[in-house]
Parts: C-alpha cells; structure tokens; sequence
C-alpha cells in the first residue's frame, strides 16, 4: 500500500504541477500507443519500452524517452502502465532477463491494463510483491480510436490506495474509472464486457449484410440506425469500416478478437457457465484468421458474411 505523501506526489504529477516524476508504458502498440501519445502530449514525460521496432520508434518520435527494457522503465517511473497482447509477454514483461521485477520496490505500481487470463495477471502480481511493488489489474473498454479520444472506460481492482495513486493518470487517460473490487474483478467485467463487444460486432456486420443483400444503401442504412433503437456503441464504431468495406486502420485487431473470445471461453468453462451466442460467433472469427485477416480490424468480419452471402465489392 501506498503512504499518503506518495499518494500526493503522484496527484500533484498527472495534474500537471510542474514535478518531473515520469510515467512509464510499456507495450506501445495500438492502446499504449495511443495513450502514450496523450500523455506525450499533455507534457508529462514518459518513459516507454516496446521490443516491436515501429511501435517504438512512434514512440520515440512523438517525444517519449523510448528505454531498452521494462527493467529500466521500472527504474525510471514510480506508475507504469503496462498493455501487452499475450500472457507471455506479460511475464516477459514482468519476470523476464530484465523484467520489471528487478526494479521492484515499495512505491512502484504496476497498471495491469491488458485482457489476459487471470491466473497469469495473479503470477505476475505475485512476482512483482515479492519485491515490494504493486500490481493492480485494470483492463480497459475501448478501441484504438476510443484511446487516441481518451473516450476509455478503465476497470480497477486491488489495492485501494494504489488504485488511488493511479487514479489521477487514468482521468487524464479515459473518460471514467470504475473501481470494480478486489484484484481480478477488472479482468472479470472485462471479460463481461468483450463477451458483448464481440457479439455487437458479428451481430452488426450480420444486419449490414443483410441490408445489402435487401438492396439498400449500406450508408443509408447506418445513418438511419446510428441513433435508433438498434444501435449500439460497437455498431457506431464498426459500421462505418462496413460501409467502406475497408478494415483498416486496425482499432482492435481480428487476432485480438480471437484472442480475447479464448480466454473468456475458457473463463465461462471453468465456471460451467453456457455461452451459446459464444459458440456461434466464434467460427466467423475463426473464417477472418483464415482468410488472412488477422492484421484488420474486427470489423473485417462483416467481409466473411459477404462472402457467405455471395455479396462481391
């Protein structure tokens, strides 16, 4: 836990006081990235590791002090946020040759941002309080584009006074934090969360596909719906790459979609939880990697129902 005054420094930092404390991210893909890049450009330093090569130099080219590994964003910044899309970089991340628990220490907090299985956050929580740091998990719902908005909603659990230090940075970050329990219970409602977003998203390619094939104007049709009753948040997001029928540039990737509905599928499992609509959706996803896919944006599953639908562009 952390002490008030450290508590204080870290407001008094995000708030943008004038302290030269730095906020480190570690994985700068498309959130991180993104978010990155706010802080970047609210002038608040950040320190930033990536091993992928073009993410990092974004990084480095929009004014971020780009480090040769967690080990020294851990050593740089007191409040690291960290999005990785697997839970082996999670623990490269983490327990790696020079991971972050080398600079673990009392006052270190550790922003869990990603959508992984639980049991791989709890391992790499443990790993980092052997040393005194702090982990908190805190997926985010929202895309690429929510993020570069800062239109983000952040899902919080743990330690309640780390939750607090981190508050102030993922204000500035998203549009609200929910403090959602005890460690783990972000993950939860995140797989909560992309159970329905991953619905949302077949379902709308589904109704614009049937729209075509009725012989309507796919535009017509989105202005016409975007505030209707049928409408959601996915489909006002993902339907105008339907309409184009153009899947890029990525806001969530396919493989992020395929990867996600895994680790809530085995989720649901280990609940004996049935998720038929789970069930069904995951073959079109499947259909998208297949088809080479996997670097678009989840809307690109609306091009394996038109397919399916003998609708050529």
């Amino acid at each position: 836990m952390l002490n008030a005054s450290l508590r204080r420094t870290w407001v008094s930092l995000i708030k943008g006081d004038g302290m030269t404390s730095r906020v480190g991210v570690i994985g700068l893909g498309i959130m991180g990235g993104a978010m990155a890049r706010n802080l970047l450009a609210d002038g608040i330093e950040v320190a930033g590791y990536d091993p992928a090569t073009a993410a990092a130099a974004a990084f480095r080219d929009a004014g971020g002090s780009l480090l040769a590994s967690p080990f020294e964003v851990g050593r740089a910044a007191d409040l690291v946020l960290v999005s990785v899309a697997s839970s082996a970089a999670l623990q490269e991340v983490v327990s790696g040759a020079d991971g972050l628990d080398g600079a673990g220490r009392p006052g270190l907090v550790v922003i869990e941002a990603s959508t992984l299985p639980l049991l791989d956050k709890e391992a790499a929580r443990a790993a980092l309080a052997e040393k005194g740091a702090v982990m908190i998990d805190c997926p985010i719902s929202g895309t690429g584009a929510q993020a570069a908005a800062r239109d983000l909603v952040f899902l919080a659990s743990g330690d309640a006074d780390s939750v607090a230090a981190a508050r102030p940075l993922l204000e500035r970050l998203g549009r609200t934090v929910k403090e959602v329990g005890p460690f783990g219970a972000g993950s939860k409602v995140k797989y909560v969360a992309n159970l329905l977003v991953a619905i949302y998203n077949v379902a709308t390619a589904e109704a614009m596909v049937l729209a075509a094939r009725a012989g309507l104007d796919p535009a017509m049709v989105f202005d016409v719906l975007y505030d209707s009753a049928a409408t959601s948040r996915i489909f006002q997001l993902r339907a105008p790459f339907m309409v184009q029928g153009v899947y890029e540039p990525a806001t969530a990737k396919v493989s992020m979609f395929v990867k996600d509905l895994d680790v809530i599928g085995s989720f649901a499992n280990s609940l004996s939880c049935p998720t038929p609509l789970l069930a069904a959706i995951r073959p079109i996803y499947a259909a998208a990697m297949a088809q080479g896919m996997a670097e678009l944006d989840g809307a690109a599953v609306h091009a394996v129902l038109e397919q399916m639908a003998g609708i050529e562009r």
